[in-house]
């Protein structure tokens, strides 16, 4: 085991498992837990009369119960997979705080983009609508560390400038974009929109330029559309949205919203609170769709400032 004078004495890597403990599981043990061997959390070892499966033991389940390309079936089922997958991704977290556990990986790139993938379209189904995290009682999504190996759009543009580099011919790395994004909490939002504009893309295309033009432009074009469908005020409809692009998370609690519908009689006499609820959910769409990509949305001259 590492003992508690050797991670002070060395305080790199004291910093390196204390951020992995975190993850692990208990945010607070940081400097007091005594961390065990490489090999016990790749094989396995006993704590309190208990087996404590190891990173070998999970990936053999993983493969055996849960092989890729096989729906999973039923609501048993694909609970027991994503606990299954959290406490890989936990152990994992752990693990790559040696330098034994790099080449020795038992799941390839691809293998964990995959399940990752799964995972994540798992935790858009057990989603509820119209909410940003999951709320549930019995399953836990370990979406920090799914995190950690996001990539970014700037990842997915430069993959875009190889394939048009190509001709468009490289059907693997046009399928490496699309796992790569579907394995991304931020960026699986956005795959309509990346898969549109992969289909503009030619050889004189210059990507990064194109891709903020088509961006704004399907933006505009979205949030006009649902202004009029849904009968907002455009001005504080923008205002709210360019607060929620600049704070990074959308407010639907407060008064904010009731700001941006008509006033009632407007819905033909239907719920309110029903129709507010449609409203966020479409606006959490769009949200989630261009955060991080797109901001230019400054409300319009005279308009009411919404924060």
């Amino acid at each position: 085991m590492i003992s508690k004078e050797y991670l002070r004495d060395n305080s790199d890597l004291k910093q390196e498992v204390d951020d992995a403990i975190a993850l692990f599981g208990n945010r607070e043990a940081g400097g007091v837990v005594i961390i065990r061997t490489f090999r016990e959390y790749m094989e396995g070892y006993e704590k309190d009369g208990q087996h404590q499966p190891g990173y070998t033991e999970l990936i053999e389940r993983l493969k055996a119960e849960y092989p890729l390309g096989q729906q999973i079936v039923g609501e048993t089922n694909q609970k027991e997979f994503i606990r299954l997958f959290g406490a890989i991704l936990k152990i994992r977290n752990i693990l790559t705080a040696f330098d034994e556990f790099t080449g020795n990986d038992l799941l390839s790139a691809r293998e964990l983009q995959d399940y990752q993938g799964v995972y994540l379209d798992l935790r858009d189904h057990f989603r509820p609508d119209g909410e940003r995290e999951e709320i549930n009682d019995d399953i836990i999504f370990e979406l920090e560390l799914v995190r950690q190996l996001e990539v970014n759009i700037d990842y997915i543009l430069m993959l875009v400038e190889k394939y048009k580099a190509d001709g468009q011919r490289d059907k693997i790395l046009l399928d490496s974009i699309y796992r790569a994004v579907n394995a991304s909490v931020q960026l699986r939002s956005k795959r309509e929109l990346i898969e549109a504009f992969i289909n503009r893309v030619n050889v004189s295309t210059q990507v990064n330029e194109a891709w903020q033009a088509f961006v704004s432009e399907s933006a505009e074009r979205e949030l006009a559309a649902l202004i009029t469908q849904e009968r907002l005020k455009e001005g504080e409809t923008r205002a709210f949205l360019r607060y929620a692009f600049r704070d990074g998370v959308i407010k639907t609690a407060g008064t904010d919203l009731d700001a941006l519908l008509p006033p009632i009689r407007r819905f033909g006499g239907g719920d309110r609170q029903a129709r507010k609820q449609a409203v966020i959910t479409k606006l959490l769409k769009f949200f989630e769709k261009y955060a991080g990509v797109y901001s230019a949305m400054p409300p319009p001259e005279n308009s009411q400032s919404v924060q």
